[in-house]
């Protein structure tokens, strides 16, 4: 090879190097504007999964964005009470929130279904509504008018249907009965003679045991064996007909969000989609083995609710249900959407899940 040649083939060699290392080199971000988020919440401090999930999701956005877009969080009663999540949100006062949709009824009726309708979709089945069914563009629509931007980012699965210091053999063993019950299951059990009693997370236990009420729901085995439960209630009923799978929610101040660049957009709801499956395979993985410890260590006793009691409970959910959506034409719209995707998944979950869990049960 002549030194011309020679010289020539390294020249282009060089070049190619160069360009591959050029195209395989990491992304730097150049040094532009940084954002400081504050996040409130619903939940105790620590509580897994829920407050801890938040957390998660304030990590994992740092992360993602390489430190541009950082979120402080504050556990419920830090920085606003538990229930003034929303509000916060909406008012500006902190630019994101963590919480359930049902706790705002009272602004907007329409909101729980968003949550968790007794006898409706579980988390799979939301999941789908959300994502390939038009529930996330409605959710949407219905918190626009309070400037906040709603995601899913979480969901406890199939709760259990509550703490009980009498056996539930009966419909009629409801009335007179005090419980602790929120959102649209509460109003079923009013219907079926039960005082409904609202108490925040950290009163429920003391209540139980001092007999201010009689029953309990809360979430699942999980949070349950956490908040001692068993030592002050005598059966523990299933299944959770009233929250079949409670959706969590990210909220977002809309003009903070809009005022972010399109990739950190992008990132706060790629995140609350990955909280959303995280917290869910956390209750899915853990809830068993809290259940057996309950069961086996604590000797509770697991009671299922008779067949009749659950087909009772089920003609008042629907009739709740229909009142709670004539109240808005809002809710109405949401109520006609849920119901129509239901039966549209329903129909192939009978020969799909329900079929196969006959089959392995």
């Amino acid at each position: 090879m002549d030194r011309r040649s020679f010289i020539k083939k390294v020249t282009v060699g060089t070049a190619a190097a160069a360009a591959t290392t050029t195209i395989s080199a990491p992304y730097v971000w150049p040094k532009g504007k940084t954002y400081l988020w504050r996040m409130v919440t619903t939940w105790p401090p620590g509580l897994p999964v829920l407050q801890t999930g938040a957390e998660r999701f304030a990590k994992r956005v740092e992360e993602l964005s390489e430190g541009r877009l950082k979120i402080q969080v504050y556990a419920g009663g830090e920085l606003v009470p538990p229930l003034g999540t929303f509000d916060a949100v909406s008012q500006g006062t902190v630019q994101c929130g963590s919480s359930a949709a049902y706790y705002w009824a009272g602004k907007m009726p329409a909101s729980q279904w968003f949550a968790a309708v007794p006898f409706g979709l579980n988390a799979q089945g939301l999941n789908a509504w959300f994502y390939a069914g038009g529930g996330l563009k409605l959710w949407e629509e219905v918190y626009a008018p309070f400037n906040v931007i709603p995601r899913p980012a979480g969901n406890t699965g199939v709760q259990m249907g509550g703490w009980f210091n009498k056996e539930i053999k009966s419909i009629n063993d409801f009335k007179g009965l005090k419980m602790r019950i929120p959102g649209l299951g509460g109003k079923v059990i009013a219907k079926a003679g039960a005082t409904v009693v609202l108490l925040a997370g950290g009163e429920i236990y003391t209540s139980l045991e001092r007999g201010v009420i009689d029953a309990t729901e809360w979430v699942g085995p999980m949070h349950d064996l956490r908040m001692g439960f068993y030592q002050a209630a005598k059966y523990y009923y299933y299944p959770g007909w009233h929250e079949p799978g409670t959706a969590i929610e990210a909220i977002f101040n809309k003009k903070a969000y809009e005022s972010l660049p399109k990739d950190l957009q992008n990132i706060l709801d790629a995140v609350a989609a990955e909280i959303n499956i995280w917290s869910l395979s956390e209750f899915e993985a853990k809830n068993g083995q809290a259940l057996e410890e309950l069961v086996k260590k604590h000797k509770v006793k697991l009671v299922r609710f008779p067949d009749d009691v659950l087909k009772a409970l089920r003609k008042f959910a629907e009739e709740v249900v229909e009142e709670e959506a004539a109240k808005d034409p809002t809710a109405k719209k949401v109520n006609e959407a849920f119901k129509a995707f239901k039966a549209k998944v329903g129909a192939w979950g009978q020969i799909s899940e329900r079929a196969y869990y006959q089959y392995i049960a």
